[in-house]
């Protein structure tokens, strides 16, 4: 993964979680998972046919989906907050 270095996941993990060593928060991981489906949108705009990509941007969305209805059955306010923030249109 080239177009995420440490610095990039630790500004996510400091903006959307507790702190810049929060990774395992559902909301630091939602933002984690959005920012690699933008990186593989934009990829897969210019490479129509890379299949196994496409694939792969399939399972983080179900990913960040399956996260989300986890994070709206525990806690409804937190689920608006970062769908709000993120811009997760639902």
């Amino acid at each position: 993964m080239s177009y995420i270095n440490s610095e990039k996941k630790q500004e996510l993990f400091q903006t959307y979680g507790q702190s810049a060593v929060d990774t395992g928060s559902a909301e630091s991981q939602i933002a984690l998972f959005s920012f690699r489906i933008s990186s593989l949108t934009e990829h897969l705009k210019k490479n129509k046919h890379d299949y196994n990509t496409q694939r792969a941007l399939l399972k983080l969305v179900g990913k960040r989906r399956s996260l989300l209805d986890y994070l709206k059955e525990k806690d409804i306010e937190r689920y608006r907050s970062i769908i709000k923030k993120l811009g997760i249109r639902k």
